[in-house]
């Protein structure tokens, strides 16, 4: 049915449980929109390259990463311009002041992942955010110094050049500087966000910072971040030792001291990125490569495609009522399973073999019902038998060689905590909330999490990020990942999906309407047309709550075609494009 139609069933907002009052809706539809076809966006044409590809959430970006390849770069060169580029030019999500994490697989097919996650600072401690009476302060995980993890953004790039890159440090650092020092063009977006968080900045940011003017910012203004690329040009003379000591790393901890954050400088010193051996599993005839924990992405992701292996997804159809159903239980255990036994790898036993463990994900389908939907309440992580506001951004690169990078970085929050370091021009995170900062109470994403996501000094925070790439009989076969918070995971979940059971082309797949269950609050959430009448119908007479809302996540993806070209995805909620040559 068309949106119209999905809004008016919606009014206002979350569809009755009381079957009359929908089937009365639903005999009114029928009779006014019968014939008509919903939910799901045709096929679209992708362009199609051989030499190479970049699809990000800027097109600045993405065009400083294809003149990267054009240049004889290869995809990690590509991957730490754009990195760089995106902390410029998409403020809201790209940054050096957060952290995230990539999957990287080689033309010869060698596959690595590298955690640069943030860390919460030494002086950090269990119950932080929570009041006298052991309650969350929901405020002080969120906005301000507080909220801030140690960063690992440059710490990152730095390994992964030094790894895998192929041309000067300092020439993949220049598009980043000039864009800062000369300033670039705001889009219509970029004008409404800035004055959206004008209170925000202002609030935390009394000493000013480029992001505040005084009238409202327009599309097409230039912003110019002078103190950015002061620090830019310190990183790519000096590498690491340019963000994490000198003068930018005193202007950091001057802005802990001025709000009262816990950043140190010996927390500085001590960053170091991970590289950590990639989650793999199979989903048909598909090799999934994706990141280990402290993300809990690639798990819960290989967890949901082993539930529904053994269902005729393809022969149900796209978003059909049996093919929603099952693909929501199995989120339901799954993000039960996440809130129990993921967590930073250093600090807890993650029981990674047993939650993927074929019987035992067999067993956690066994109770699905077709007649009724299970109530969250039921759900609790699973038995063993033992021996992410949603202001991310990812981008994904293929070299001319076939090298492939799936990265996915974050603020976490939009704009992180609002604090833009005076003298250095970044903003700063607001990882801290990604903790379970009282275990069993949600964070922002409504997650809840458990002790083994619990602050502690030096510990990594619980992810839901998602970089993957997909092999096929050997060959690189796609690189994906979304921004999306707690939607994260079955965003990427849904559009593999989309392209091996439903046969989407990789734009198609990305633009597809997606819904998503986390568990708790016991709600699928839905993308406005993403369910036709009749299949909200049959789930909401099953006992399954349905909650429109607004986008579901933010896909920029690329795909192989059996005949070697490489077809991209770039998220049409978003100024996201996808280049190449």
């Amino acid at each position: 049915m068309p949106a119209l139609l999905i809004r008016y069933m919606w009014k206002p907002k979350i569809i009755i449980k009381d079957k009359r009052a929908v089937q009365s809706a639903m005999l009114l539809a029928v009779l006014v929109f019968a014939g008509c076809v919903g939910g799901q966006l045709g096929q679209q044409n992708s362009a199609e390259y051989r030499n190479g590809m970049v699809v990000s959430a800027s097109e600045k970006a993405s065009q400083v990463g294809l003149n990267i390849l054009k240049k004889g770069g290869n995809a990690v060169d590509a991957a730490v311009a754009v990195q760089f580029a995106l902390a410029v030019v998409y403020p809201n999500a790209g940054n050096i002041g957060g952290g995230g994490f990539m999957v990287y697989r080689s033309a010869s097919a060698e596959t690595n992942t590298l955690d640069f996650r943030e860390k919460a600072g030494s002086k950090a401690s269990r119950d932080m955010y929570l009041d006298a009476a052991g309650n969350p302060v929901v405020d002080k995980s969120l906005d301000g110094h507080l909220a801030s993890g140690v960063p690992g953004s440059v710490e990152g790039m730095v390994e992964a050049h030094q790894k895998y890159g192929k041309l000067k440090w300092a020439d993949l650092i220049a598009p980043a500087i000039e864009l800062a020092k000369n300033g670039f063009k705001i889009s219509p977006q970029q004008a409404g966000e800035f004055n959206r968080q004008k209170h925000r900045f202002v609030k935390y940011n009394p000493v000013g910072t480029a992001l505040v003017k005084d009238s409202d910012w327009k599309e097409g203004d230039l912003l110019v971040q002078s103190e950015l690329a002061a620090t830019l040009t310190l990183i790519r003379d000096k590498g690491r030792a340019g963000f994490y000591e000198g003068p930018v790393a005193d202007s950091l901890l001057a802005e802990m001291k001025r709000g009262g954050g816990i950043i140190t400088a010996e927390d500085l010193k001590n960053y170091k990125a991970i590289w950590r051996k990639p989650v793999v599993g199979n989903y048909k005839e598909y090799k999934i490569i994706t990141m280990p924990p402290p993300s809990s992405g690639g798990v819960a992701l290989i967890q949901l495609l082993k539930s529904v292996e053994p269902y005729p997804l393809k022969r149900w159809g796209f978003n059909a009522d049996s093919t929603v159903q099952v693909m929501v239980e199995a989120e339901r255990r799954v993000y039960a399973d996440r809130a129990a036994y993921l967590g930073d790898p250093d600090f807890f036993k993650v029981p990674q073999t047993e939650l993927l463990n074929d019987s035992y994900i067999k067993s956690r389908m066994a109770g699905l019902n077709w007649e009724r939907a299970t109530s969250s309440k039921e759900i609790n992580a699973g038995v063993l038998k033992t021996a992410e506001h949603e202001e991310t951004t990812h981008f994904s690169i293929v070299d001319r060689d076939g090298n492939a990078v799936s990265v996915t970085t974050t603020l976490n929050g939009s704009y992180g905590s609002a604090v833009v370091v005076k003298g250095a021009g970044f903003l700063l995170n607001n990882e801290m909330d990604d903790f379970s900062v009282k275990p069993g109470a949600p964070n922002m994403y409504g997650l809840v999490g458990g002790e083994a996501n619990a602050i502690a000094p030096g510990k990594r925070m619980l992810s839901s990020m998602t970089p993957t790439i997909v092999e096929k009989n050997g060959e690189l076969f796609m690189i994906v990942g979304t921004p999306g918070g707690s939607t994260i995971i079955t965003s990427v979940f849904q559009t593999l999906v989309n392209v091996i059971e439903f046969n989407k082309t990789m734009q198609a797949a990305v633009d597809a309407k997606k819904f998503h269950h986390q568990w708790l609050p016991d709600t699928i959430y839905v993308e406005k047309g993403a369910l036709d009448s009749l299949t909200a119908l049959k789930l909401v007479n099953k006992g399954y709550p349905v909650l429109e809302r607004g986008n579901i996540g933010r896909v920029d993806a690329i795909l192989k075609t059996k005949w070697g070209y490489y077809q991209g995805g770039a998220d049409h909620r978003g100024d996201d494009k996808a280049l190449g040559w």
